[in-house]
Formats: structure tokens, sequence, C-alpha cells
């Protein structure tokens, strides 16, 4: 069978999904793998190393997708402009990429009129046997390391403190809102460049991972705080006075500190603001604040999508597509993770696809399939504006977030059932988004 890898064209993406080493391994299963010419150039994977790993190189979107019945992407493809990608492909096609579904409603609804079987790779439930194909945990984990140096390359101080004839250089403090996969690895960068560093988050067990890091944790630490989280490792709604004390200790944190890192994503909504102007305009001149949450809104108040801007003398750092901005690094983990998940829908015997659609993780990615969109999230919940109150906490758990907050839909009609081997979706699929032993991701990918 053909596989399709096209080169990305949506704005900002320098990313691949797939690498040389996965491209081998996909041959080495029985597949016919075709890569688009300088799909992997930004990420700098050249032509001639995937023809090396197998791969026939297509010489437009068209020769690569024509007869595929896999396509390997990194963004969701582009369906209604002048880079329409669905003209080329074949009803039932299975189309495996991130798809940002909450917020795709018009491309879900194409891809079902186009019956295309898509699976969103960002809907992986968080379950021990699917940590291999977890890209929000690959792809935030480089977005929390490159945010502390995309922190430093607009801080002018030294991130370490430095001992000279001239005098002494103070180490810098940097603040991490939010304690997921991204929080963690940007308090563990800080902490290797030098700085001094404190985290927050609402779950009373990331105290503990962050104190591992050598880090401080900030938090109102009453008898609220610590039955703060439910049996399944989520955090509880805070009360209105909590929320209240912990706004302030938060508000004194951030005027203290040389650097603020926010990771605090919704499934489904706008980012929560953590940082308002007023606190931006409390921080010393030249500190800096870096938002992974820009691209859906936001963690503060003031950043702009795609730029670095200067706020009361302080830079607020909104650089889109983050884990791009290491693109060989996130391409080759990318790659990989999705690379797992297509082993479960091949039968290596028979060199084919066989979807089992009573596994667990295949049901909890399927989004549209045979003319309809099939993911019960998407079919049944509707959004909410986050209040006043919501925008102080770091909501991460996707699990919690999906019971109140998806599209204001009504799903496809469903078409009619083909006599095929993947004729039937289970009603429910699962979309358990973490387990009690694993951080919480923010969601940035």
């Amino acid at each position: 069978m053909k596989i399709a890898i096209p080169k990305e064209r949506r704005p900002n993406e320098t990313r691949v999904a797939a690498s040389p080493e996965t491209v081998k391994k996909l041959v080495a299963l029985g597949c016919d793998v075709f890569v688009e010419k300088g799909a992997g150039v930004a990420a700098s994977f050249t032509d001639t190393a995937f023809k090396d790993a197998g791969a026939t190189i297509g010489k437009d979107a068209a020769a690569t997708y024509k007869d595929a019945k896999a396509v390997l992407k990194v963004q969701k493809p582009i369906a209604g402009s002048k880079d329409d990608e669905l003209k080329v492909l074949s009803k039932g096609t299975v189309v495996i990429s991130i798809a940002d579904p909450y917020r795709s409603e018009k491309e879900l609804d194409a891809y079902a009129k186009a019956e295309l079987t898509a699976f969103a790779m960002d809907f992986v439930p968080r379950i021990t046997r699917a940590q291999s194909m977890d890209v929000l945990s690959s792809q935030s984990n480089l977005a929390g390391y490159k945010s502390v140096l995309d922190g430093a390359g607009v801080f002018n101080r030294a991130f370490p403190m430095m001992m000279t004839a001239a005098g002494t250089v103070a180490p810098a403090k940097v603040f991490v809102m939010g304690a997921g996969v991204a929080g963690l690895q940007a308090i563990a960068t800080a902490r290797r460049l030098g700085a001094v560093v404190s985290a927050t988050d609402v779950r009373p067990a990331s105290k503990e991972q962050v104190e591992s890091l050598g880090a401080k944790f900030v938090a109102v630490e009453d008898d609220e705080f610590k039955q703060a989280e439910t049996a399944g490792g989520y955090a509880k709604e805070m009360s209105d006075a909590y929320k209240a004390k912990q706004a302030t200790l938060i508000a004194e944190t951030i005027a203290k500190v040389d650097m603020v890192i926010t990771t605090a994503l919704i499934p489904g909504r706008p980012a929560p603001v953590l940082v308002t102007a007023e606190m931006v305009k409390s921080m010393k001149p030249g500190s800096v604040i870096v938002d992974l949450a820009v691209e859906t809104g936001g963690n503060c108040e003031l950043s702009v999508a795609g730029k670095v801007v200067e706020k009361d003398g302080v830079f607020i750092v909104g650089y889109n597509n983050v884990p791009g901005r290491l693109a060989t690094d996130a391409s080759s983990l990318y790659a990989k993770n999705v690379f797992n998940f297509f082993e479960l829908l091949f039968d290596k015997e028979a060199k084919d696809l066989k979807i089992d659609w009573n596994d667990e993780i295949i049901k909890g990615t399927c989004v549209t399939h045979e003319g309809s969109i099939v993911h019960p999230a998407l079919a049944h919940a509707e959004k909410k504006p986050v209040s006043k109150s919501e925008t102080k906490a770091l909501a991460e758990s996707t699990s919690s977030s999906t019971k109140s907050t998806t599209a204001k839909r009504t799903p496809a009609k469903k078409a009619p059932a083909k006599k095929t081997t993947t004729k039937a979706v289970p009603k429910k699929a699962a979309t358990k988004s973490g387990t009690k032993t694993e951080p919480k991701d923010e969601g940035n990918a």
C-alpha cells in the first residue's frame, strides 16, 4: 500500500511527518512511501536522505497524494483554498495529523464530506500504552526547553551568578506558570542555565515534581489546596476566596522576578489569562514574559501572536509554533509518534490497513469516518468562554475540560454503513486525557 508524506503548507510550519528513520521502518513493513519533494528541507532532512531510506520522491503534491491509502501529516489537511489538499485524496483515505478538532469545525465537515478517515494525534488518550504516540508530550517537552532559550535571547542580562573582579552578577529569577510537560522542562532548562526558579500549578501533586527539579513551589497551601485534586489526579475548581488569595500571591511573585514563562492551555477554549496588564506594569524594566499559549489567545493579556513586543519596559515573547523552532528534533519525535500509531492500523501479514475499532487508542483518536464526524466529544460538546474567575487557574486536564467545552455544532449526517472491514466505529470513544502518575500536558503542539 502507498503512504504519502506531503510538504506542510500551513504558515509557520517547519516540521515534517516522517524522518529518514521512520521511512525505513515503513518500507520494512512493506509500504510504498512517497515523500513530496522538499518536504523535509526546513527540518534538515534532504530528499536524498529520504530516497536513501527507501522513499520515492514525489515531484509535487498531486503526485505524492495520488492513490495513497494513508497520509501522514503534521498539520491537518487544508480544505477550501487554493492549496486545497482534499481534491486529490480518494474516499476512504486514512489521514493522520494534529487536527486541533475543537477549533476545526469547517475542516472536519469537509473531511466528513470527502469521506476521509481522519485521526487526530492530539486526541491520543493519555494512557500508558499510548505514551509512545503522545505528540502533546513530545512537542511540549521541546516547547518548554525552547521557551527558556527564546526568553534568554531577548533578556539583557546573564542567567547564572557570576563572580568577577569587577563585581558579582546576580542570577536571574525565573517564574514558570504551569507544571505540565512544557513547564517542567522549562524549569529544568532554566535551572541548567543557572537561574533561580520558582513555579506554580493548581495541582497539589505538582509540588513534588517542581521541587524535585530544584525549583520553589509557589501556592497558597491551605487546607483547600491540599484537597484540590480528584482521585483521578486532576485539579478541582477552587473557591473564589482561594482564587483571590492565590491571585494576590502570584501578582506579588511576578513583580519580583526577571522572567515569566506561561504554559497554560484549556483544550477547546481560549487560553486563560494569567498575567494581566497590571502585572506586566509591575515588573522591572528589562524583564521578559514568554507566552507559550499565544496561538490560542495567550496567557498574557498583552502578548501578540508571532511577535516580540515591548510594553512598559517588559519584553513579551509570543512566537508561533514553538516546537517548530526546533524543526529537526520536533520532526524526529513526531515522526516516531506517528509511526507507532500507524502500526496499530496496519496488518503486517496482509501488508495493508486493518483497523480494530475496539482498540481504545483508535476509538479515542478517530474524528471522521465514512462521511460522519464520529468522535462523541465533538458531537455533543459546547464552547464556553473563559470566565474572569477561571483565568486565574491553570486548567490543564483534557478530560475535565471536554465535558463542558467542545464545538457548538450538529454532527454531520451519518452516511449509510458500507460493507468494509472498517464500517462501524463504536459509539463511545476513549477520551481520557491522563493518568495519575503522568504529568499533565498543557497542549503546546
